[in-house]
């Protein structure tokens, strides 16, 4: 959204962020470790269970598979409920399907709590990205995003190869129960700290939701994201074997280059939070051909460990810095009844994580081996260009034609 500043002989103090976007940021922050932190205990949830590390890998894609399910639809259920209620109750499920995940015992139980916390993280992603664009001013919406959404980039940085570290020291269940904690302990502090949301009379209805779905621009943003996470997390998926089997990585550094991911996605979501507000095309079309770039580098040298290491955490700078923006032309062609059409692109970008992480898993079991997720990373992020390329175009005929 495009805002004309009043003429001023000194510019304007900077918007600030209110406190609530910090609050949803450790929500999301303990969202995304949950849904990557599977990454790092591959082998020890596979040993676990008797199952293949092909297998164990399912743990992410049911998860992605729940957040489809979750994000859109629970974005309609609650449409009229206030934003604390929803944020709280999704915190409070989140941490029942844990608790459930590490008492048991049987592998199709433990994918179905994945599932179960999966729609109650998608629910929280929807509902905390709508509330996070209504609490922020036209001038830095995409600013917040890029905060909130950073907080599942933290997550790489810090909750992810903590768990890692975690599962290493007292096994997965351990780290799952340690999530569950912190999910009780954080619906708490939600509920307290939580603006309710919008009035339900003045909530748009569902009817008038689904018909922002009608945006042919929409959807190409849509498609941008599918193939932006599928690319880049059907790598970030498989690192385990990635680093170990293919370069020959001790085990005992994954949880350090998933550190350095972490930091380097943290980096690049603010950076392209903020340039997203000015450049919305740009900066989306800019960062696709990076990652395209830095997968063809992974494919072309997956034996050496060096190489693989300083280009996968290329790859968490530039990978996904293009989500906030994303998220923000989302809520843009949305229109007036956006809370759908805002909540749509968590379920888009689980859509790719979940086709993605699915073929990398069933080529890690090819003649390919760990080069297998690299090939299907490498697609993803050259089928980016394609919906980007042409949304810009559109747009740029729109503006001649204006």
């Amino acid at each position: 959204m495009t805002t004309t500043l009043p003429s001023s002989t000194s510019a304007p103090a900077p918007a600030r962020l209110p406190a609530v976007i910090y609050v949803l940021t450790a929500g999301t922050f303990l969202m995304g470790t949950t849904e990557f932190v599977v990454a790092g205990l591959l082998f020890s949830v596979a040993g676990d269970f008797s199952v293949s590390v092909a297998d164990a890998g399912l743990a992410i894609t049911v998860f992605a598979l729940g957040m489809i399910v979750g994000a859109p639809t629970m974005a309609l259920a609650t449409l009229r409920l206030p934003h604390r209620m929803t944020l709280s109750v999704a915190l409070l499920v989140f941490a029942v399907g844990h608790a459930a995940g590490a008492l048991t015992d049987d592998f199709g139980v433990l994918l179905a709590t994945r599932f179960l916390s999966a729609v109650a993280t998608g629910a929280f992603w929807a509902v905390a990205t709508v509330a996070a664009v209504n609490s922020a001013g036209p001038r830095i919406r995409t600013h917040a995003l890029g905060i909130v959404l950073g907080g599942g980039m933290l997550a790489n940085v810090l909750g992810v190869p903590l768990g890692a570290f975690a599962g290493q020291l007292v096994g997965w269940r351990g780290t799952f129960w340690t999530l569950a904690v912190l999910a009780a302990l954080l619906a708490a502090a939600v509920a307290r700290t939580v603006p309710a949301g919008r009035a339900a009379a003045t909530a748009p209805s569902i009817r008038a939701e689904l018909a922002s779905l009608g945006s042919g621009k929409l959807w190409l943003v849509l498609a941008a994201c599918a193939a932006a996470t599928g690319g880049v997390l059907s790598i970030y998926s498989f690192l385990s074997p990635i680093l170990t089997e293919g370069a020959g990585v001790p085990e005992s550094a994954v949880p350090l280059v998933l550190m350095g991911f972490g930091l380097a996605a943290l980096v690049g979501s603010v950076i392209g939070g903020r340039l997203g507000d000015g450049h919305p095309y740009a900066t989306p079309l800019v960062t696709a051909a990076s990652t395209f770039l830095v997968a063809l580098g992974l494919l072309a040298m997956s034996s050496s460990p060096v190489a693989v290491v300083v280009l996968f955490v290329l790859l968490g700078l530039v990978g996904l810095s293009a989500n906030p923006v994303l998220v923000g032309l989302a809520n843009r062609f949305g229109g007036e009844a956006s809370t759908l059409a805002t909540a749509m692109p968590t379920a888009i970008f689980n859509l790719g994580t979940a086709i993605g992480t699915a073929l990398a898993g069933a080529a890690l079991t090819t003649d390919l081996g760990a080069r297998g997720p690299l090939l299907v990373g490498a697609v993803g992020a050259a089928l980016v260009l394609v919906p980007l390329g042409t949304l810009a175009l559109r747009e740029r005929r729109g503006a001649q034609r204006a």
